[in-house]
């Protein structure tokens, strides 16, 4: 995000670039942009949440390696990305309602908090954790029955036809669609919502907190650093122009350390919600285990680790995509940025 910054214990100032609010975006730009840039960026980290779901549904501890040998072996580069044509299906529409939702609410709240007193860094860090608070509830509309069909895509194959996984071979998302509706109706495809909510609202308002403040506190110290050494860091006047490289390694850092604080808190809740979504009774005449049940056998089978199932990859996961999509999304706000002559009235 776009900052400014003056170091209490010197006359240095680190500028960068101004940010870019709701009202100068092109919205039709905007959207079809970052359908494209963020289907990119879904497809590359696949691979990774299809290992990180694996996992959690497997009733023993299996490593990463293993699982991904095991994938490898029985299915081979195909396996890890079973589900992905449905989950880029949904992802580029709660994309859209994400990206509004988040752009809107952080321009109103940060512009809200301003006005009531709050000094403009409380106020970024205040607004931002509205706004992904609301971004991912408003997301979990269109991206939880696309979770639920993908998920259970993702754990069909050699490695996963066991008594604990779902009962039906689905043959695509569209016949996944078909008999989950058929089984549960509409709440078969909204399984665990409640939790999801649970999961990603609290996570996307501490992730974008955290990365508010991380990235004010990375900057900071190389103000610090600058200011010690200012010939060489090409200083001028007490001011510090960074570089795009500068700008964008700082952003990624400062995700990185979002997901990382962001991931270790809520991994209990994210598998709990991926067994609910997956692991079925349905198959045998059973009803759908509840999230006390679940936790019951999580428990069962591992104790309180068990619910940490996955974590390296999750981590990796939200790290890498964090890094990735907070770079490209705002290389995506600059690219689609109206010319100044649509300002002047």
């Amino acid at each position: 995000m776009s900052l400014s910054a003056a170091e209490d214990d010197s006359t240095s100032e680190i500028h960068l670039p101004a940010d870019i609010d709701w009202e100068m975006l092109d919205k039709s730009k905007f959207f079809f942009l970052g359908a494209a840039l963020f289907s990119a960026v879904s497809a590359a980290l696949y691979p990774i949440v299809v290992l990180k779901t694996r996992q959690q549904v497997s009733a023993t501890d299996i490593s990463c390696f293993k699982t991904a040998f095991s994938i490898l072996r029985y299915e081979g580069p195909r396996g890890f990305y079973r589900g992905f044509g449905t989950s880029l299906m949904g992802t580029i529409p709660a994309r859209a309602l994400y990206m509004a939702a988040l752009e809107v609410t952080k321009s109103n709240v940060g512009t809200a908090t301003v006005k009531v007193g709050f000094s403009e860094t409380t106020a970024a860090t205040i607004g931002n954790a509205a706004a992904g608070l609301s971004a991912a509830m408003a997301a979990q509309l269109v991206w939880t029955p696309i979770d639920v069909v993908s998920q259970r895509l993702m754990v069909q194959g050699p490695v996963a036809t066991n008594g604990n996984i779902t009962a039906y071979r689905y043959n695509g998302g569209i016949d996944a669609f078909r008999k989950i509706i058929y089984t549960g109706g509409l709440r078969g495809l909204y399984r665990g919502f409640g939790i999801s909510i649970l999961t990603y609202a609290p996570s996307n308002a501490v992730w974008w907190a955290s990365y508010s403040i991380a990235h004010r506190l990375i900057w900071s110290g190389i103000g610090c650093y600058c200011c010690k050494k200012s010939s060489e860091c090409g200083e001028t006047n007490g001011v510090l122009r960074p570089d795009s490289k500068a700008v964008v390694a700082v952003q990624g850092v400062s995700a990185a350390m979002a997901s990382g604080f962001s991931a270790l808190v809520t991994m209990p809740l994210d598998t709990i919600k991926t067994r609910l979504q997956v692991l079925e009774g349905e198959g045998n005449g059973r009803r759908p285990p509840t999230v006390v049940q679940t936790v019951r056998n999580l428990v069962k089978e591992g104790g309180f680790g068990a619910c940490y199932r996955g974590l390296g990859p999750r981590w990796a996961s939200m790290s890498m995509s964090a890094a990735t999509m907070i770079t490209t999304y705002e290389f995506l706000k600059r690219l689609s940025t109206k010319s100044k002559d649509c300002f002047i009235s």
